[in-house]
C-alpha cells in the first residue's frame, strides 16, 4: 500500500479502504504527516470534481466524515507536549464548507503548541470580526478550497480594517490552490498551500523561526 492508493481510495470515496491503508501505512512506520497531507492532495481533487460538477454536496459532506475518521486514527501519533506558542483563531471562510484542510493545519497547529479557536466552516466576516474582538488572537487563519473564497477572505480582511482591528493581528490564508497573488489580492500578511507550511510560517510570523 502507497501514499498513491491512500489518495486514490479518497477520491473515490472508499471509506473502509481509505482507513484500512492508513493502519497499514503507519504500521509500516509512514509519517503521519505525510499521510495527513496525501488525505489534503485528495481533498484538493475531491474540491475539482466538485467545481465540474462531478460530485455534489453530498459528497463533500461524506469526504468530511472520512478524514474524520483518518483523523482519529492518526492524531494520537502527533500529540506530544510543547510549549505553549501562541493563539490562533481559524475558520473556512463564507461560501465554503470544506474543513479538511482546516482539520489538518488544525491537527499540526497545536501538535505545534498553538492555541486554536475554530469557528467552523462558512464563516462570514463579521464573526471573524467578533472572534477577533473577543479573544486577541496572535494570529487569524482563514482557509478555503474553493475559488470563490478569495472574496469572502478579501471582505473579511476589509471589515477588519473597518473595525479597527487589522492592525492587532496576523492574517494567514490557507487552501490548495492559494498563491502570493491571492495573498495580495485579498490583503493578508501571509500564505500556505499546506498545512505544515501554514504551522512553519505562522510561527515565523511570530519571531519563533521555522
Amino acid at each position: 500500500m502507497s501514499l498513491e492508493d491512500l489518495i486514490d481510495a479518497f477520491v473515490n470515496l472508499d471509506e473502509e479502504k481509505v482507513l484500512r491503508i492508513v493502519e497499514i501505512l503507519l504500521r509500516e512506520g509512514k509519517d503521519p504527516t505525510e499521510i495527513l497531507e496525501a488525505c489534503r492532495r485528495a481533498t484538493a481533487l475531491i474540491g475539482e470534481r466538485f467545481e465540474r460538477g462531478e460530485y455534489f454536496l453530498s459528497e463533500l459532506v461524506f469526504a468530511s466524515e472520512i478524514f474524520n475518521g483518518v483523523m482519529r486514527i492518526v492524531l494520537p501519533e502527533l500529540k506530544r507536549e510543547v510549549k505553549p506558542t501562541g493563539k490562533i483563531v481559524l475558520g473556512t471562510v463564507q461560501g465554503d464548507i470544506h474543513d479538511i484542510g482546516k482539520n489538518i493545519f488544525k491537527a499540526f497547529a497545536e501538535a505545534a503548541g498553538f492555541r486554536i479557536i475554530d469557528l467552523g466552516v462558512d464563516v462570514p466576516p463579521e464573526r471573524f470580526v467578533e472572534a477577533v474582538r473577543t479573544h486577541s488572537p496572535d494570529i487569524l487563519g482563514m482557509s478555503g478550497l474553493l475559488t470563490i473564497s478569495y472574496e469572502s477572505m478579501k471582505k473579511t480582511v476589509e471589515a477588519l480594517r473597518e473595525a479597527g482591528l487589522r492592525d492587532k493581528v496576523k492574517i494567514i490564508i490557507g487552501g490548495g490552490r492559494v498563491d502570493e497573488y491571492v495573498k495580495r489580492y485579498t490583503g493578508a500578511d501571509e500564505w500556505a498551500d499546506n498545512a505544515m507550511l501554514g504551522v512553519k510560517k505562522c510561527r515565523e510570523m511570530l519571531g519563533l523561526g521555522g
